[in-house]
């Protein structure tokens, strides 16, 4: 008589303890049972933290550059610069800003493609053009190799754009500067000839080659440039040339302002870019540690109700008279008489006889976890 007595004030006490609660932390560990994060999660959170301080680095050098530029002394060429640079100590500008047009010193570039076409600066490049398949995609992507390039340069200087003015500066070393951008004076593409052989075997192996694209670019005499760098007086010669400390060294076709306001749009781009991957490692760091929360506190509360049942069922034991040795561990946990017979599908928990369960009020759910008991299986001890 005292089983059914036993199985009923079982039953009471879990719904008592407000068991849906417990049936979720249980779903949830059955899903996560370890709390850790996934491979996945790990990933993502590595990458985002190197993209971030990667990207973080780049804004801050870009950032570090525009405020540089912004306190770079501006000087005009004029009569009064040897002068000016004289008084200076150690007879140079360390940062400054210095506007002109391009003049020859000695011999010039002519353009091997464009009549009377005459500049300081060559730069002629061979490019290969080919589609690429894609094996991911499934798609074809035109691809670019730089198959020859060559840089002439002559000695030049900036003037002032007033003819009147025979103040000149001296460029040093232009191909060491940021920002050089060239004119194109001259392009052309020549197409690759396709045979009917030639076009299967780029089918085969996965490479098309569409053609070869020949430039030239030049910086061009009389062309308006910005040079920022250090400024030195060296023998009555005015140079210009890469600035000291780590400071960036600048000639552009750009104004001074359009160079400005260039950098500055690259900041924001990479404060964006830092912004967003920062967001992402943040976002995925603390969804791992409030996984790792709410597994331990589930733990732990799954913890508690295990000991409140275990003195339940002492006290049980107790008021039926039942010897705690007389329990085995594969007992019923349930009667405590019998052996346990049956495995209780989905959760997969092995805790009851066969009698037990058909006692089970419907709809059965299984006695440790409470979930919904879908099919039973019969366990066979051999």
């Amino acid at each position: 008589m005292w089983v059914p007595v036993l199985l009923h004030n079982f039953i009471l006490w879990w719904d008592e303890c407000e068991v849906n609660t417990a049936v979720n932390a249980a779903n949830h560990r059955r899903m996560d049972s370890s709390g850790k994060p996934s491979t996945a999660q790990i990933v993502v959170l590595a990458t985002s933290s190197a993209l971030t301080a990667v990207f973080y680095s780049i804004y801050k050098s870009r950032a570090t550059t525009v405020a540089r530029l912004k306190e770079a002394k501006k000087v005009s060429i004029d009569q009064d610069l040897k002068n000016l640079l004289s008084e200076t100590p150690g007879r140079c500008v360390p940062y400054a800003v210095i506007e002109g047009v391009v003049r020859s010193v000695k011999e010039t570039l002519s353009s091997q493609f464009v009549d009377n076409c005459k500049g300081v600066i060559e730069r002629l490049t061979l490019k290969e053009e080919k589609m690429v398949w894609n094996r991911t995609t499934h798609l074809w992507n035109n691809t670019e190799k730089i198959i020859h390039q060559r840089t002439n340069t002559v000695p030049f200087a900036l003037g002032s754009h007033d003819d009147d003015i025979a103040a000149t500066v001296r460029v040093i070393r232009p191909l060491d500067a940021a920002e050089l951008d060239l004119e194109t004076t001259y392009e052309n593409f020549h197409p690759t000839v396709q045979s009917l052989s030639n076009v299967i075997g780029h089918f085969i192996s996965g490479e098309r080659p569409k053609g070869i694209h020949e430039t030239e670019e030049m910086l061009r005499l009389e062309d308006s440039v910005t040079g920022v760098g250090e400024l030195v007086l060296d023998n009555n010669l005015i140079k210009l040339q890469p600035p000291k400390q780590g400071f960036r060294y600048f000639l552009t076709r750009l104004d001074y302002e359009s160079l400005l306001r260039k950098q500055g749009n690259s900041v924001r781009l990479w404060r964006i870019l830092t912004v967003v991957f920062g967001i992402a490692a943040c976002s995925t760091l603390l969804f791992i540690l409030w996984k790792r929360y709410v597994h331990h506190r589930e733990s732990k509360k799954e913890r508690s109700m295990l000991e409140e049942f275990k003195e339940q069922q002492k006290k049980r034991m107790r008021e039926l008279n039942v010897e705690e040795s007389s329990v085995t561990p594969t007992s019923c946990t349930v009667c405590l008489s019998r052996e346990r017979s049956c495995v209780f599908l989905d959760c997969g928990h092995v805790c009851a006889c066969a009698q037990c369960y058909d006692a089970l009020p419907a709809p059965k759910k299984c006695p440790i976890c409470r979930a919904t008991i879908d099919r039973v299986v019969p366990l066979y001890n051999s």
